[in-house]
């Protein structure tokens, strides 16, 4: 269905400025979808067909979109790489996910990375500075022939790590970013103009970008990419772009709202903030809503659940301050025992937080051992955290049952970073436990020996 939406979109909207690259230049609705067709007729030339992985190792810019789109089209699986990772780890996800073919850019090849060992054809992005210049050697003039709807082909792999740091690829068809667009969108266009700009700085490997982009393509408007997310750059766009609603994780809002000119910038325009990626405290909630003179909207899920639970921005105040909200319209919430998974807790007790819908991933790519663990025998997720449901039907948590913590909105597992700080010579022991920190949600404390 991306490759549907994403045709529509060019024919309502046209010649409107879809996403603006990191160097200024702009690429519309309607030059997406022409340079979408011809990256589809050059991986067809290269022989990628339905069912093949077609790996993006690109940076923050549009032609990163334009491929997702071009393999969607040829019925390929986009698996989308953090170019944040480190080389060793690019190079595990990019054997993981088994590409016939890899787009990236030169400094964002993992050293040793070629067709040899990772049993793909690698393609080098040049970064265009126009247009018409993007992608250049990964296009081929011509449309694609039509590909036949199928709500169950795999349309994107969403990396995420395992306690063991093992990197696992959650898959999803088309069957969920159908669901998540229509959660998102209502199944409603705007209208040429009526849309407002936004920014984006999070990788678009991550789960927002990779599912959410038919609805973010079906309200239009011109998506700014930034290189890296500044708390300066966040207020200077959101001033001078006007913007309606700005979101992240919390930490990003602490960090906008701890910069010493943030009086200095107008941002009178905001009238809705939505936070995810990790728990905001009260006392960011409170802060956020006084300061920007914005309602605040709290969304929690994991990156196997595709979409879960939220506040809704006309609930009480409370609601943000001290829980992630009920459940969306499809989704269903279970509270289970972390050591029987198939058993509820009891109303008002603590248990492991369980997800269900039509968004929730199809499994992990080509691995039914982690599929089965990650999954109740009735279908429900299990994301790890622990929480509770109050009397007024809203979710709290309280922590995880896994060694993960959330460090910045990111993930991070002690036995990886344990890993890195054991090769020093100077250790011989070390263990590392997060804290609470009022910046970054969670910091890791190592204890050494």
């Amino acid at each position: 269905m991306l490759g549907r939406v994403a045709r529509e979109a060019a024919e309502r909207f046209g010649d409107d400025t879809a996403y603006v690259a990191p160097t200024g230049w702009s690429l519309s609705y309607r030059q997406l979808d022409r340079l979408a067709d011809e990256v589809a007729v050059e991986l067809i030339a290269r022989g990628v067909g339905e069912g093949d992985v077609v790996a993006l190792v690109l940076p923050q810019t549009p032609e990163y979109f334009v491929a997702y789109i071009a393999a969607a089209r040829v019925g390929a699986i986009t698996a989308g790489v953090n170019p944040r990772l480190a080389p060793p780890e690019r190079a595990v996800v990019l054997a993981t996910a088994g590409a016939r073919v890899v787009l990236a850019t030169r400094e964002l090849v993992p050293a040793g990375v070629d067709a040899a060992n990772v049993g793909a054809e690698v393609v080098e992005v040049v970064p265009a500075d126009h247009a018409d210049g993007a992608l250049v050697g990964a296009r081929r003039p011509g449309t694609p022939p039509p590909l036949a709807e199928d709500p169950e082909r795999p349309v994107a792999l969403v990396f995420t790590s395992g306690t063991t740091g093992t990197p696992k690829g959650a898959v999803f068809a088309g069957r969920q970013l159908a669901f998540i667009t229509e959660v998102d969108t209502g199944g409603r266009w705007a209208n040429p103009g009526q849309s407002g700009a936004t920014f984006a700085a999070t990788s678009l490997a991550h789960l927002g970008p990779m599912t959410k982009l038919p609805g973010s393509l079906m309200r239009g408007g011109a998506t700014h990419l930034l290189p890296r997310w500044t708390a300066r750059d966040a207020l200077r766009l959101t001033a001078e772009l006007r913007m309606a609603s700005i979101g992240g994780i919390p930490t990003q809002l602490a960090l906008m709202l701890q910069d010493s000119d943030f009086d200095s910038y107008d941002v009178s325009t905001v009238q809705a903030i939505v936070v995810g990626g990790g728990p905001a405290t009260p006392a960011l909630v409170r802060e956020a809503r006084a300061r920007f003179g914005a309602a605040v909207a709290i969304r929690y899920s994991c990156t196997e659940a595709g979409i879960g639970i939220g506040t809704a921005f006309d609930a009480p105040a409370e609601d943000a301050e001290v829980s992630v909200g009920r459940p969306h319209a499809g989704v269903d919430l279970s509270l289970r025992s972390s050591e029987e998974p198939s058993r509820e807790v009891p109303a008002g007790e603590v248990g492991e937080v369980c997800l269900r819908s039509p968004a929730v991933m199809s499994g992990y790519w080509q691995d039914e051992e982690q599929t089965a663990a990650a999954f109740t025998s009735d279908g429900f997720v299990r994301t790890g955290d622990l929480g509770f449901v109050d009397g007024a039907g809203r979710l709290r948590l309280v922590g995880r049952s896994k060694e993960m913590y959330v460090r910045g909105g990111y993930n991070v597992y002690p036995m990886e970073v344990e890993a890195v700080l054991a090769q020093h010579p100077a250790i011989a022991d070390v263990a590392v436990t997060p804290r609470a920190d009022d910046l970054m949600g969670e910091v890791g404390v190592a204890v050494v020996v």
